[in-house]
């Protein structure tokens, strides 16, 4: 997986030299139809216009770095990019914001699949309308059948299958998941993956991500109901900060092993503290950025890196612990992990 990262990584770098040389919300980025290249290196403007669909909620910071990586291919390629997401996650509502951007008619569309039940037909809808499709964050397993070209993010069960390991090595045998999205099929392959690196039944315990204070609560009720709990692996942020309080009020704060999906300011310091074992980083920045990168190079040139033979590029997973968190940071302090 290392190697696919390095790959995607190095044709990044190469497509944006290249590039840069010749309800929901809506956040639109870039601008279109006018031409600022010349000797002072500026980026030419180009007519394109890419709609990006995501389930990210915005109570979720995690999206906001990947809108950040949006953002700047939309600047970087001089493109147009509307960046939008439904208020909640509502597979219904953004279905509807799919269908909406298809009629538009734009170049391209970049959707993230956490239910492909409910998104295949107006996914496919798109690709029926002749629009490229390239899928990011969620869908790993499901994009190629649906008719999406490529897919840019981590394979989810596999991330936690290394998550899972790495518990079973520090001799944990009693944990349980944290899932902050029920019904997010990438979430679900996250618990399941680790329950399979472990070795050892692990419990699923749903919370709500807008409802810090409830998920806190169900986080205490369970290490109130079974003392014998050893390990926490929660799968974002919206879960992780709710946890590190319940553990807190415990009494224990790094005694159980515990560790996260995804970075935020808090797990970072909690990893430097030593409190939390580590966070896997899927590199939501790029997530949104190689996208944007991908469709201009596609509409331009008609060819796609594939990543693998599985056209899966990979951003992650990349494990932040202790002894590289302080390096992460100012990254995460820039918006940019």
């Amino acid at each position: 997986m290392r190697r696919k990262l390095w790959i995607a990584l190095v044709l990044a770098l190469g497509l944006v030299a290249a590039a840069c040389s010749s309800g929901g919300t809506t956040t639109t980025a870039g601008s279109t139809g006018t031409t600022a290249g010349g000797d002072d290196g500026a980026v030419s403007q180009r007519s394109y216009r890419f709609v990006v669909v995501s389930h990210g909620q915005a109570s979720d910071p995690f999206w906001s770095v990947a809108a950040n990586g949006v953002k700047q291919a939309a600047e970087d390629m001089g493109v147009e990019v509307e960046y939008q997401a439904p208020g909640t996650f509502d597979m219904v509502e953004m279905s509807q914001i799919i269908d909406a951007a298809v009629a538009s008619n734009p170049d391209g569309l970049v959707v993230t699949i956490p239910d492909a039940d409910a998104l295949g037909p107006s996914i496919k809808a798109a690709v029926a309308a002749g629009i490229p499709v390239i899928s990011m964050n969620s869908g790993s397993d499901v994009f190629k059948d649906l008719g999406v070209k490529v897919h840019v993010g981590q394979t989810e069960y596999e991330a936690g299958l290394l998550a899972g390991q790495r518990f079973a090595e520090e001799g944990v045998t009693n944990a349980i998941c944290i899932n902050q999205e029920v019904g997010n099929v990438a979430l679900d392959l996250r618990c399941q993956g680790f329950e399979d690196g472990l070795g050892s039944p692990v419990k699923v315990v749903p919370v709500d991500l807008a409802d810090p204070t409830g998920a806190q609560e169900a986080v205490s009720a369970e290490l109130q109901a079974n003392a014998g709990i050893d390990g926490i692996l929660t799968l974002g942020p919206t879960g992780a900060e709710p946890t590190l309080a319940a553990l807190d009020q415990a009494g224990q704060l790094g005694k159980i092993k515990f560790a996260t999906f995804d970075l935020s300011p808090k797990v970072l310091e909690e990893i430097q503290n030593g409190n939390m074992l580590f966070a896997i980083d899927q590199a939501q920045y790029l997530q949104g950025y190689l996208p944007i990168v991908l469709l201009t190079q596609f509409l331009e040139t008609g060819a796609l890196p594939l990543g693998s033979v599985d056209r899966v590029i990979l951003t992650g997973p990349q494990f932040v612990t202790k002894d590289n968190a302080a390096d992460v940071v100012k990254f995460a302090e820039q918006g940019l992990r």
